[in-house]
């Protein structure tokens, strides 16, 4: 797909997403998970094409540690009210963008993850007059992809590990930053996320393999993912 057709595109994406209040959108709840949100953060741009931004979380915590991921965390009943909100705190405390300068696109179906988590997504255009802001305790490095990165299925990696003798499906990117001069593996949930969107907005099938990701009964029987977890990192190549 050539540049020009990776613009920023408000009336294609919008369509091409789920509105969030839809009953057809696949929202998941149950107790043993945690509720989270993320900010599918999309940075437009007038002559070239537009960027995810993605952030590379410290070592702080257990169980996402290190990780790429998009800007979101759990729901707090104590600050938010909906999910929505939990989507919007988080980029306003991860990257300091005010939710004023946020514009909601649409939803993707909630995301079950190995980890127990269900991630509501909510896709959005930020301003790009804005400055990002990293939070210092929990955030690394911002990172902004070109779209025409992820579209790129040159750069899409998947592999298939064995998970209590079932075969479960691990999408991956390398991607090698020209301004930091870094290269950061885009993997798990935040892979999956972008390479669903990417089959909604641009009806490009990324897998190859077809696996499915565990469903959400079967991500709760198993006792620890993060045994698994650390295995497969080191296999991502």
């Amino acid at each position: 797909m050539s540049s020009s057709n990776l613009l920023f595109d408000e009336n294609l994406i919008s369509s091409s997403l789920i509105p969030c209040d839809s009953p057809n959108r696949t929202s998941l709840n149950d107790d043993f998970f945690t509720r989270s949100a993320i900010l599918f953060s999309i940075l437009p741009h007038t002559d070239r094409p537009y960027e995810l931004i993605i952030i590379h979380r410290t070592n702080r915590g257990r169980k996402h540690r290190g990780e790429m991921s998009f800007p979101g965390g759990k729901f707090n009943s104590e600050e938010d009210k909906t999910l929505l909100d939990t989507a919007l705190r988080e980029a306003n405390e991860e990257i300091g963008v005010h939710r004023k300068d946020i514009q909601i696109l649409g939803c993707l179906n909630d995301f079950p993850t190995m980890t127990k988590y269900i991630i509501s997504p909510f896709v959005a255009k930020i301003n790009p007059n804005v400055q990002l802001v990293k939070q210092e305790r929990e955030v690394q490095e911002i990172i902004k992809v070109p779209i025409d990165f992820f579209v790129n299925k040159e750069n899409f990696r998947e592999q298939a590990f064995k998970i209590k003798d079932e075969e479960f499906p691990v999408f991956y990117f390398n991607y090698y930053d020209p301004y930091t001069e870094k290269g950061y593996i885009i993997w798990g949930a935040t892979a999956h996320m972008i390479s669903i969107f990417i089959e909604r907005v641009y009806e490009i099938q990324m897998s190859e393999l077809g696996l499915k990701r565990f469903d959400i009964n079967k991500i709760r029987s198993l006792k620890d993912f993060i045994k698994y977890r650390d295995n497969i990192t080191k296999e991502l190549k």
